[in-house]
């Protein structure tokens, strides 16, 4: 899944939320899941994908995890809860 992407993972329902930006989606997530990835996310545990959105450039991507991350909490667990509303793990739907 080579595309830009925004993307927040979680370690449980309401638990810890990671936003994060990559071009390669199903490889990033493998790297955070296997604590690959160095950081904020190996640190939390945030290894769950329950929110992702693809952009036709990286510099919109970007652009659109920044604006993300300086949201409030309520809106990103407003955002994951519209798409996702049981936080499933979406991982293995993409591979």
């Amino acid at each position: 899944m080579k595309q830009p992407t925004v993307y927040i993972l979680t370690n449980k329902r309401n638990g810890t939320l990671y936003v994060g930006v990559t071009s390669d989606l199903i490889k990033r997530i493998y790297q955070h899941k296997n604590n690959l990835a160095d950081g904020f996310s190996k640190k939390y545990h945030t290894h769950m994908l329950v929110y992702f959105e693809q952009h036709q450039s990286m510099e919109a991507a970007i652009t659109r995890e920044k604006q993300i991350k300086e949201w409030k909490r309520k809106w990103k667990i407003n955002l994951i809860e519209k798409n996702n509303p049981y936080w499933r793990d979406l991982y293995s739907g993409l591979i």
